[in-house]
């Protein structure tokens, strides 16, 4: 019997770190990497451009299905093609990201797109970022990992990202926005934001990303990797 496509997950609340360090521990393993937060942001797009109504969830179920959504790795990293249009500046938009927030939390969308996330484990192997990663969507995964870090740092950490593509914006209004959506993940119905019972939690605030990505990649069993 053949072994399962390994499995490393990583989930934990916006701003924590996951992107970044899921993207380098998966060029590292030389893995597939799945960012599970663009496939509900790209979603959240296409809702946007066909003016559907977030409180109608068969149209959103419907927009889920017909959505065409491909990942393509550049030079200037990973760029999301919505429908076939090119979405990634829109995609990383908070306005986008409240949306994806909104729609992530109807049971009936988050099982549409379960499938979805389920087709990129493929060999070598798969480093799937995200909320549910561990709890819902890879119950087996080899390795499971909670990145987390204060409501502060995380802010911060926007902030600053923000100023850099010369975006206006208030930290005291990010704070507000990351406890909002903090409040709306935990609370959910389906997929809670949380931790799987047996993924190590890492609290990143005050640490560097390589610190990170040597803690997750020594979690990652030798014969997977």
């Amino acid at each position: 019997m053949s072994q399962p496509v390994p499995v490393l997950t990583i989930d934990g609340p916006s701003g924590a770190g996951k992107g970044t360090v899921s993207r380098i521990v998966a060029g590292r393993l030389g893995w597939h990497y799945l960012d599970s937060g663009a496939l509900y942001r790209a979603v959240g797009v296409a809702a946007s451009w066909a003016d559907l109504d977030l409180a109608d969830p068969s149209a959103l179920v419907r927009c889920t299905f017909d959505t065409a959504i491909e990942f393509r790795d550049g030079s200037e990293g990973l760029r999301v093609l919505v429908n076939g249009t090119d979405a990634t500046s829109e995609l990383r938009l908070e306005t986008t990201g409240a949306v994806a927030s909104a729609i992530a939390a109807i049971p009936e969308v988050r099982e549409a797109l379960k499938e979805r996330q389920r087709a990129f484990r493929r060999p070598p192997g798969l480093v799937a970022d995200g909320r549910d990663m561990g709890t819902v969507i890879f119950p087996d995964a080899t390795a499971k990992v909670f990145l987390t870090a204060s409501a502060e740092e995380r802010a911060r950490r926007r902030h600053n990202q923000l100023k850099e593509k010369g975006v206006s914006v208030t930290f005291d209004g990010l704070l507000r926005e990351i406890l909002a959506r903090d409040a709306r993940d935990a609370q959910r119905t389906v997929a809670p934001l949380k931790p799987a019972e047996d993924a190590v939690l890492i609290d990143t605030t005050g640490l560097g990303i390589d610190e990170v990505v040597e803690r997750v990649l020594a979690l990652v069993p030798k014969h997977a990797a």
